[in-house]
């Protein structure tokens, strides 16, 4: 690998003390009143966004494309969806955010592509056609006629229900989608398919972006030979997983994307590489600086804790102890080599305050600061949702149509197809859904909190009238204003970006307590996870350790040598120097 596309220490240094904000432009703001959200819109919020005071723009897609998957289905890559703007308004955009000292990443879909991609166009017009092999086409299985039951190539499902194959009438092939059959997936053992996309990516870093976040990037290498997947019992399609992810390619993949498209080039850039399934282990390779893939992955092991393997919307809980457990695998593991992204939201999650949270109108603004303070006190590079500063909420489902996301729809679908339980279906959709996480940002009280002028595409949470950034902006006490003091913590304190992290009272089943530590400073992070007050007990060498942040009023300057009595959804954090 070229020594011009390794990340050095003092490279990386602006990364490892920065904050990523992403934006869902869907949802974010709309400047021009048709309902959805749009680049004009966001342009007209950076104020907002640099007051908050974080580093990078992580953008979902803004690329043209069919909305099969609300963007990514890409169907042009060099192009922004008219719903969205123009690339006038994009360079306006990037313009706006250079401007402030914030950098923007794009988002790098390119494990498929749109079925009205101009190369799938070409690719399914004939076998013979010299894109045919950009994507991954396969026969019946052999002895079946194709197009009946049980004929697909192998016994793979899509993410969004159904089988990870398509019948196409024209050729009489099918063609491989790991998630909606309208994103069909590329054959990056093609050469042909990996030039076209760093000649894309290449193009996109000209034009003045910073970087990007890869989607589902460590599924782009399967298994040779696509074989059948283990199957369990009552289970309809395989449990693909491990034949699609950390393929046995992967890390050779994302080696030459650095060298072809980042050699040469200032060391400011940023790689997300957003990795389903992937282990503590195995997230240390891709991160290591020295190998050149990616500078972060961004994780789901402890988003999915909380939910059935088999069975996304089967929601079921989790304790406390488990959620910690999980994040600090993660930090013990990368603690030395790699990096990792801190996360509570995204767009396929639902709100934290009512995920791990108590949303209750009496506790949702203490225990939305309590998770922000948990997650700011890690090592990694934290990340904040549109809404998540606010404190927003889940919207409250109460049926089927008012949910437009494609996975959550064709869940219920398949529900009523096989006579399942619905009324369970509709609560957990209700709780986990990723419509949650796209309801209009709560910019105001007026009718459609600030978003639009319009009808939005998707109906704002009721709680507006009174949750809103308007009402937060200026009040001290606010959501807003303590995660303005996270993401301020974060820059001014090296402990926050460098230190070691150590978890304390692993098995306590309400306190979230750990240290961080790094060149002569240490970090005390005590966070009451419910409502029921909790004493904490310190050892001497934090006795007259400073307050640093809390999150209620009242909270002792100075930790005295009694201890700490923890309020409910009580969060501090004390530097001793």
């Amino acid at each position: 690998m070229s020594d011009d596309a390794t990340r050095t220490d003092d490279q990386a240094a602006w990364w490892r003390s920065a904050v990523v904000y992403q934006i869902y432009p869907r949802s974010f703001a709309d400047s021009d009143g048709d309902g959805i959200g749009d680049l004009g819109g966001i342009t007209a919020r950076l104020d907002h966004l640099q007051t908050l005071g974080v580093d990078v723009l992580w953008l979902s897609p803004v690329h043209r494309s069919p909305q099969a998957d609300n963007g990514y289905d890409i169907s042009d890559y060099q192009d922004i969806d008219p719903l969205f703007g123009d690339l006038a308004q994009l360079d306006a955009l990037l313009d706006g955010v250079h401007e402030r000292g914030i950098r923007l990443l794009m988002d790098l879909v390119v494990n498929h592509t749109s079925d009205e991609h101009p190369w799938f166009l070409e690719s399914r017009s004939s076998r013979e056609n010299p894109k045919r092999d950009w994507y991954v086409w396969r026969d019946a299985r052999p002895g079946t006629t194709p197009g009946e039951p049980g004929a697909e190539p192998n016994n793979w499902g899509s993410f969004f229900s159904g089988p990870a194959w398509h019948l196409d009438e024209r050729t009489g092939q099918y063609y491989l989608h790991l998630f909606d059959r309208k994103q069909p997936d590329l054959n990056w053992e093609n050469p042909e398919v990996r030039a076209a996309v760093h000649e894309m990516m290449r193009w996109w870093l000209d034009r003045g972006v910073d970087g990007f976040r890869m989607d589902v990037i460590n599924f782009i290498s399967k298994v040779p030979g696509l074989p059948d997947a283990p199957t369990a019992p009552g289970q309809q399609h395989g449990n693909a997983f491990a034949l699609f992810a950390d393929g046995p390619r992967i890390h050779e993949f994302l080696a030459e994307m650095t060298r072809e498209v980042f050699a040469g080039r200032e060391g400011q850039f940023l790689t997300v590489g957003e990795m389903p399934g992937v282990t503590p282990e195995e997230a240390v390779r891709y991160t290591d600086p020295a190998r050149g893939e990616v500078d972060m992955v961004f994780q789901f092991e402890h988003v999915s804790l909380d939910t059935d393997p088999l069975d996304k919307f089967a929601w079921r809980g989790v304790e406390l102890v488990t959620l910690k457990r999980s994040l600090h695998r993660w930090q013990d593991a990368l603690a030395e080599r790699g990096w990792n992204s801190l996360y509570w939201n995204n767009h396929d999650q639902p709100r934290v305050v009512s995920r791990f949270g108590d949303d209750d109108p009496q506790w949702r603004e203490a225990s939305a600061k309590a998770l922000g303070t948990v997650l700011h006190g890690l090592r990694g590079t934290p990340y904040v949702y549109q809404g998540e500063e606010l404190g927003m909420t889940n919207f409250p489902f109460t049926s089927a149509d008012q949910h437009r996301d494609v996975e959550a729809v064709n869940y219920h679908a398949r529900v009523l197809e096989q006579g399942l339980d619905e009324e369970a279906a509709l609560a957990g959709m209700a709780r986990v859904g990723r419509d949650n996480a796209r309801t209009p940002v709560q910019w105001d009280d007026s009718p459609h909190a600030g978003f639009t002028t319009g009808e939005p595409w998707l109906p704002v949470n009721p709680n507006h009238t009174w949750l809103n950034a308007a009402a937060q902006a200026e009040d001290p006490t606010s959501v807003l204003h303590h995660y303005r003091a996270l993401i301020r913590l974060r820059h001014e304190l090296a402990v926050l970006a460098e230190g070691r992290t150590t978890l304390l009272l692993p098995d306590d089943p309400t306190l979230w307590v750990y240290t961080r530590e790094h060149a002569g400073e240490r970090l005390l992070v005590a966070v009451n996870c419910g409502r029921e007050p909790r004493e904490l007990e310190v050892d001497d060498t934090w006795v007259g350790a400073g307050l640093v942040l809390g999150n209620l009023p009242g909270t002792p300057e100075v930790l005295g040598s009694a201890g700490l009595r923890l309020g409910g959804w009580d969060a501090r954090m004390y530097l001793r120097r």
